[in-house]
């Protein structure tokens, strides 16, 4: 899918999570984004795998509620139950953690050489760089000389070139539905131990799964640190291989996120209908 067709996607999810109480018809959201319903329908299908009807109740703040209530248990047990039938599609099962030694943290990444390029996803164009152990820095972006900057405020002291290699081919096929055969994906992370903490207990919720702030901090043993939790999650600095898009408020609100609150549902809405189908 190419970025203007993401963008009609958006701007469909857009007005579906501003209307979804009315749940508004097909022809009223085909209409909305300038489309036939015939070809609105084919459209959303080929990219959720699901019709736009059955999209619009995965994005309900209810439909978030009752994932955090099916099991009548704990908001810990519902969000972090593993049963995902063997698809082998737990992030945590592809991804392993190295972070940076506290010099390499310190002096913004001196010595480091860092590999970066730009790439079409089915949630937008992303920038996304790997040094010699694995991915240090994935974000979507409108502009890609500002992406560029932002990039290097991040790694300031590192030396830059604009080539791919393997483990950016490996983090970008998790884009794919179909992530099952994905060879293993390192992350090369510039954080502080309690953020590398937060990440870690972020990459135990599994894909169609959701999870609060409250559950984060249960999970890493700190229970009072939910204030503290949110800003180590607004500072993934791996968008998506790092799920912070599946943290949720305690009320069942789906929250603002780094990359756009719109992208944030069609990521949601995305992996619950991609989990439902395998």
């Amino acid at each position: 899918m190419n970025t203007t067709e993401y963008d009609r996607i958006a701007t469909a999810i857009h007005f579906i999570k501003d209307n979804f109480r009315d749940q508004p018809s097909l022809d009223v959201i085909a209409e909305h984004v300038h489309l036939s319903p015939f070809h609105f329908q084919k459209l959303f299908s080929d990219w959720a795998g699901v019709s736009p009807k059955k999209f619009l109740q995965y994005l309900s703040v209810e439909h978030a509620k009752g994932i955090l209530k099916e099991k009548q248990a704990t908001l810990f047990d519902a969000a972090y139950e593993t049963g995902l039938s063997g698809t082998g599609r737990l992030h945590d099962l592809f991804v392993k953690i190295e972070g940076m030694t506290p010099g390499e943290y310190k002096n913004g990444g001196q010595a480091l050489k860092i590999n970066f390029s730009f790439a079409e996803t089915v949630f937008g164009n992303v920038i996304i760089a790997s040094t010699s152990k694995g991915i240090c820095y994935l974000a979507f972006y409108d502009d890609k000389k500002e992406a560029f900057e932002k990039l290097q405020n991040t790694f300031p002291n590192a030396a830059y070139e604009q080539m791919s290699d393997l483990h950016q081919a490996n983090a970008l096929s998790f884009f794919s539905k179909n992530t099952d055969d994905a060879n293993a994906i390192r992350l090369h992370l510039k954080g502080t131990p309690f953020q590398i903490k937060v990440w870690e207990a972020l990459l135990k919720i599994p894909m169609g799964k959701l999870s609060t702030y409250s559950s984060i901090a249960y999970t890493i043993e700190n229970i009072k640190a939910s204030r503290a939790v949110g800003s180590a999650v607004g500072d993934n600095p791996v968008a998506f291989l790092i799920p912070c898009h599946r943290v949720i408020r305690s009320t069942g609100e789906f929250g603002n996120y780094h990359w756009g609150p719109v992208r944030k549902l069609a990521m949601i809405g995305w992996e619950m209908s991609t989990n439902e189908s395998t």
